[in-house]
């Protein structure tokens, strides 16, 4: 298993140094589909190994070229404000295919969508929360269970609902790590709440849109886009050809017996990539030096501290762990460059969302997600890297953190050279909060989504989403709402 544990290091970072490398090469510039071709390069090197299952990385892969070509075909660029929402035309054409290959998995969701309608008091008084602030700032889309989050939501309807344990962590995963959809709930609710209707006929409007989604989410995402003002390219046009394209591969994937649950889960968090984080928003964010140099360093920690731990891997789940914690150790050591720690970001940016609630009552249902991404973090990047007994000593699981990438950084060791040379003392703060809302490679996405396929593929049957653990909330310190979160519940 030590070569599987070690070719999955190799993978994760083969995909992170395309997707850099790319935005190295042609950041400042104009952004082109085909710029994104050598990510798709190193995706097409995954291959299963011993144990691993085929079908799960045929999964990975296969989404990956389709989602590429078919982009191609459509289009040969993506406008900045489209380009979120790239990686949210998977999973319906995915689960739609389901529900024409498995009408018992039809079935169970034609029920949940009935308990959504039968769920008034519930989604209203959530819808209520998210709107007003409640929560503080959240992750409307969040991996995981916590309060404000989707997920948290529908597991509450599932609960008691009689339909097999299966179909309902399928149903769970669909929006979760699968991305059914670009619906966020309590979305709707303040729209219409906001349009001058009532409280009560916004949560039935509400009630409509959230049915919509799982009972016809190909009709429910074309409509979100247009209401979104999408303009590069045909959004119905792309999700019928992939449904077509990736057909094959999910009846392959259920006859190999694969969790639904991961079948659709794994084609969608791969494609980002290609017109997302490679894209013209990180060809505009990058032009700064800084920023750049940032996402440099940090994923050279990343290479290092995995080369390092190559041969030493406890288990499948080590190479995982190891590599968001030294992406998190480095983001969290720069912003200790300037003086800065991770409760003081914390403070600020939990004020911040306060009165942004209230200067924006028509904000996005996403606003603060990446904000309370970020913040998660740094704050486990201060766990690692803070002295013991406090930290860990810059040590996860017995493999150093190798900071060195940062230290040998000409441009972060010269902020002096990008602002009033006197008075060089926030200049990598002020870059860290511009990556604050797009931290995806700081996380690192392109990392995560290439261990998670090959955890899968050894455990293809079990539900990896959503994440079924308390993910230690950052955001939670100042606004605390632990006893709202339930991931100790989950179906």
């Amino acid at each position: 298993m030590k070569e599987i544990y070690d070719k999955m290091a190799t993978e994760a970072v083969n995909a992170q140094k395309a997707v850099v490398s790319t935005i190295n090469n042609k950041r400042g510039t104009s952004f082109k589909v085909n710029d994104a071709k050598p990510y798709v390069d190193a995706v097409n090197k995954m291959r299963p190994e011993g144990a691993q299952c085929k079908e799960v990385f045929d999964l990975h892969v296969n989404s990956v070229n389709t989602h590429y070509e078919t982009l191609s075909g459509l289009t040969d660029t993506v406008r900045p404000e489209d380009d979120p929402f790239v990686e949210h035309y998977q999973t319906p054409p995915i689960l739609e295919i389901l529900y024409d290959e498995d009408p018992s998995f039809r079935s169970s969701v034609e029920k949940f969508v009935e308990e959504i309608g039968k769920s008034e008091a519930l989604i209203g008084k959530e819808s209520i929360r998210r709107y007003g602030g409640f929560y503080g700032p959240t992750c409307v889309v969040d991996f995981a269970f916590v309060p404000g989050s989707t997920s948290n939501v529908v597991n509450r309807i599932l609960q008691n609902m009689d339909i097999p344990v299966d179909h309902k962590r399928a149903i769970l995963s669909s929006k979760s790590w699968g991305m059914n959809t670009s619906y966020g709930v309590g979305a709707q609710f303040q729209a219409s709440l906001e349009d001058g209707k009532t409280a009560a006929d916004a949560v039935k409007d509400e009630i409509e849109m959230l049915k919509m989604v799982y009972d016809t989410p190909i009709d429910a995402q074309f409509k979100l886009m247009e209401e979104a003002g999408h303009s590069s390219f045909d959004v119905r046009k792309y999700m019928d050809q992939y449904k077509q394209k990736m057909k094959k591969t999910v009846k392959a994937a259920m006859d190999a017996e694969v969790f639904y649950g991961n079948i659709v889960t794994v084609p969608a968090y791969g494609v980002g990539d290609v017109a997302h984080h490679i894209s013209q928003s990180m060809f505009n964010m990058t032009k700064d030096d800084m920023t750049m140099a940032i996402i440099n360093a940090v994923s050279g920690v990343l290479y290092e501290t995995m080369e390092n731990a190559k041969g030493k891997f406890k288990d499948e789940y080590s190479p995982l762990t190891i590599a968001t914690d030294a992406t998190a150790a480095a983001t969290t050591k720069i912003l200790w460059m300037d003086g800065f720690t991770t409760m003081m970001v914390n403070d600020l940016l939990v004020k911040r969302f306060h009165n942004y609630v209230l200067n924006n009552p028509t904000r996005g249902a996403a606003a603060e997600l990446h904000n309370v991404d970020f913040i998660d973090l740094i704050e486990k990047g201060e766990r690692i890297i803070d002295h013991k007994p406090r930290g860990a000593g810059g040590i996860v699981q017995g493999i150093p953190i190798d900071l060195s990438p940062i230290e040998k950084s000409e441009v972060l060791n010269n902020p002096q050279r990008y602002t009033y040379p006197a008075c060089a003392i926030t200049v990598r703060f002020s870059a860290l909060m511009r990556l604050s809302d797009f931290p995806c490679l700081l996380t690192s996405e392109p990392v995560t989504a290439t261990m998670m396929t090959n955890i899968i593929a050894l455990h293809k049957e079990e539900a990896h989403s959503p994440a079924r653990v308390c993910k230690f909330c950052s955001a939670n310190y100042f606004d605390y709402k632990c006893e709202y979160c339930n991931w100790s519940e989950a179906v």
